[in-house]
């Protein structure tokens, strides 16, 4: 759940400190200058301000409604003004493939920059601000040992930040795509994105209205594309500062002239840029605080740096009023502000990353691609589309063949020969509970439950093919009689009960294995007494680990029958679908990545050599594993690590397993090496899903942090995965598939509670729910409509 911004200023005691600087007068730094002046008239403010009082430049400025309250809660008079001024609307335009799909319910108002910026220069000037145009701020230090409080509202390119590094410690990440800021006198009636594909490659466009008579027109392509339509050639090296770049404007017009209807596109010190993503580690410097883009920027594909801004400026502003200490005002202020900045950066990251690589969902029909464009932040999900536009989805789900009112999680899927009432999948989720390495009293009631939880696929796991492939000195294994014999037990056992099918993970953990079961911190200590471990390489997990021993071809021939056997064992166990883990940092994974595989013979080297030995292993286990079962393999498509698995080289691994007989892909990444730097988040693994299934056309299982049913049917819908593994949910909740089905409304066949349990199947009233609420207006007001498009005010002659 995302932090809120604040959206009252605060009252507190005497204000403090009593003199401060601010050195910019964009809409931040005057909003501020205006709000603490406002807060406390006595104070001394001061801002910089190099271009001159008159000095135009930006474009348009998209507000959200929270931050729209905030302002008209902390200065009334300041949100008259500029509410008089919105462009309104609340439709999102998708225009792609010669053909336009509108979602409405949106709610969207902007305003042009620089007729924001005129208004709080003038409520600046009602409350006695000093503001110096045409007045370079003097260097930060000096500013420092002059003033109590400096505020630096200079931009992305701070020279603040720049100044004391040490103190801010800025991590500043150039990103690929080129892109430029235009403004256009064709009047759009609402977002809209455009995307056109062309024998270069794609362009897109983010274009919305903001006054009358304009909208902002942004002009984006990926770099290799960029090149390819010659803009590298068009660009000047070097351009003045306000200068733009006019033979790329004109390329641009030509190539949309079918989008702009005639009119021209209007530059203001356009050129092509990359866009860097700002973050400090810390925004203060004793009495020096950043603020705005100077501290962070977020993509402008999902908001504008502006309106981040105008919430910064507020929140310190109401802490300086609310503590009775500077340090303690700015300690307030950042971290009040940092959990909303990294959230919206989090949403940010993963629609600038969706549109870096857009190329891979260019062969998507329209509907699909709409809904997936709309919900590539994570923030917008299927259900949120639903609510604010039911025909939108519901024109989508047509579109997809799936049963009418259905859940895309409740749809069928077949997987090689099986039929999957739904696409949930319960992913392999160890108990380590299995000392004799016998499947547990538990792992009987954990598949059970989860069997009668009624997903999908139910998978067991971490199940080792031999004594010396375990994880850890807990786990099961599948390479003995004994072993087989309780397994079949136990999968009669679940079948007596339920028809979910019930897969089962093999496994060699290579160089993880020999460990302690994990700890409360999810991690396992290498055991005193371990057996011999065997990587590709003799490079141990991480310092504290053993040394593994480099494989010998002679060992390697024994993995590769030690799987087909487990495979044949399971086969004859009954289990109904077999993963293989070549995944995580187990022995196959260590194969495939450059990281962990320093082989120099024909087991190491070029992908082609890596691939040999789970080549190998895959083509023995499809051999003895029954056909029409479905055989799914776990890879991790990224080792979040530096020269590990490349996105091109997760594309071809998974290519060859499907030429090996793999039935789908489990898409996961990362737990090759224990030096990684995963970017952890609700479906931070998805995109590798969604990578893989339009690369190759292999079913693919995404994973990681899938919790709610909104975000798997948003998976589903978009055409991310075919299926989703929920993990750490189904412990919480052993029932969470049921659950969502019935808090979606969902009685479908895809949807099955135990007859026993069908009593259970609705939620259970809560508290005042069979209170019915009075009548309370005597003229009920009509609902708002879902459509509303931009329609700019008629004007006399």
């Amino acid at each position: 759940m995302s932090a809120a911004p604040r959206l009252t200023g605060g009252t507190g005691s005497a204000p403090r400190p009593a003199r401060i600087a601010v050195i910019g007068a964009g809409p931040g730094g005057l909003y501020f200058a205006a709000l603490a002046k406002q807060l406390a008239p006595d104070r001394e403010l001061t801002v910089f301000e190099r271009d001159g009082r008159e000095h135009e430049s930006g474009f348009g400025v998209v507000f959200s409604d929270e931050t729209l309250d905030g302002i008209a809660r902390a200065d009334p008079r300041v949100f008259a003004a500029i509410s008089a001024e919105f462009a309104r609307w609340s439709d999102i335009d998708v225009r792609y493939a010669g053909e336009v799909r509108t979602s409405g319910g949106h709610g969207f108002a902007a305003l042009d920059r620089n007729r924001l910026r005129a208004i709080l220069q003038r409520r600046c000037a009602e409350l006695a601000v000093d503001v110096r145009y045409r007045t370079p701020a003097p260097p930060v230090d000096r500013l420092a040992a002059e003033y109590d409080l400096v505020v630096a509202a200079d931009g992305i390119h701070s020279g603040t930040r720049a100044a004391h590094p040490e103190s801010f410690r800025p991590e500043l990440d150039e990103r690929h795509c080129r892109y430029m800021w235009l403004a256009t006198d064709k009047v759009f009636e609402a977002f809209t994105f455009i995307v056109e594909r062309y024998d270069f490659g794609v362009l897109q466009v983010h274009a919305y209205p903001y006054s009358a008579t304009r909208s902002t027109f942004i002009v984006e392509a990926a770099a290799d594309a960029w090149r390819r339509a010659g803009f590298e050639a068009l660009a000047a090296p070097e351009s003045a500062r306000g200068e733009s770049d006019l033979a790329s404007v004109r390329r641009c017009a030509e190539l949309l002239a079918g989008h702009l209807d005639g009119h021209r596109l209007i530059p203001d010190a356009s050129r092509w840029i990359r866009f860097t993503t700002v973050r400090n580690a810390s925004w203060r410097h004793r009495n020096v605080v950043l603020l705005g883009d100077a501290a962070h920027s977020a993509h402008f594909s999902i908001g504008s740096g502006t309106k981040l801004a105008l919430e910064d400026a507020l929140a310190l502003a109401a802490a300086l009023g609310e503590q009775p200490t500077l340090e303690g005002a700015l300690a307030a202020y950042e971290a009040e502000r940092r959990p909303v900045v990294e959230s919206t950066q989090r949403a940010a990251q993963a629609s600038l990353e969706w549109f870096e690589t857009i190329g891979r969902r260019t062969g998507q029909g329209v509907d699909t691609f709409a809904l997936n464009l709309l919900t590539r932040s994570r923030r917008v999900t299927y259900g949120n589309l639903g609510a604010r536009d039911p025909a939108f989805v519901a024109a989508v789900d047509a579109t997809a063949g799936g049963p009418p009112g259905v859940p895309p999680m409740f749809r069928p899927l077949k997987l090689a020969a099986l039929e999957l009432r739904n696409r949930v999948v319960v992913p392999p989720l160890a108990t380590f509970t299995s000392p004799d390495a016998l499947p547990s009293g538990f792992d009987r009631a954990q598949l059970t439950g989860h069997a009668l939880g009624g997903a999908g696929l139910v998978l067991a796991g971490m199940t080792a093919v031999g004594p010396e492939g375990r994880a850890t000195d807990h786990c099961p294994g599948l390479w003995s009689d004994r072993q087989e014999a309780a397994w079949r037990e136990l999968r009669a056992a679940v079948r007596a009960v339920s028809d979910t099918p019930v897969g089962i993970q093999l496994t060699h953990a290579g160089r993880r294995g020999a460990t302690t079961a994990p700890g409360p911190d999810g991690i396992g200590r290498p055991l005193a007494d371990g057996w011999p471990l065997i990587a590709p390489s003799a490079i141990p997990w991480d310092p504290d680990s053993p040394v593994p021993h480099e494989a010998s071809e002679i060992q390697l021939a024994a993995v590769t029958a030690d799987f087909a056997a487990a495979a044949e064992r399971a086969g004859r166990a009954g289990f109904d679908a077999l993963e293989l883990q070549f995944g995580h940092g187990h022995l196959l994974s260590t194969f495939l990545s450059p990281l962990t595989n320093h082989r120099t013979d024909h087991y190491g080297g070029p992908l082609a050599h890596r691939l040999r030995l789970p080549l190998e292993v895959l083509t023995a286990v499809r051999a003895a594993w029954p056909p029409g079962r479905p055989l799914l393999v776990r890879v991790s498509a990224s080792d979040w690590a530096p020269g590990g698995t490349t996105e091109d080289e997760a594309v071809a691994i998974c290519r060859a397993l499907a030429g090996a007989g793999a039935d789908a892909v489990d898409v996961s990444t990362g737990e090759v090496v224990a030096h990684q730097r995963p970017p952890y988040g609700r479906g931070y693994q998805t995109p590798f899903a969604e990578l893989i299934r339009t690369a190759t056309g292999l079913p693919t299982v995404a994973v990681g942090a899938i919790s709610g049913h909104d975000d798997a049917n948003s998976v589903l819908a978009a055409g991310r995965a075919d299926l989703v593994a929920v993990g750490r949910a189904q412990l919480y909740d052993p029932l969470w598939t049921l659950h969502a089905a019935a808090e979606q409304g969902h009685t479908g066949p895809g949807a099955r509670w135990p007859e026993p349990w069908r009593a259970g199947s609705r939620r259970p009233p809560g508290p005042n729910a069979d209170r019915v609420a009075p009548r309370l207006h005597l003229l009920r007001e009509p609902p708002a409509p879902v459509h509303r498009r931009w329609s700019p005010p008629l004007t006399e002659e």
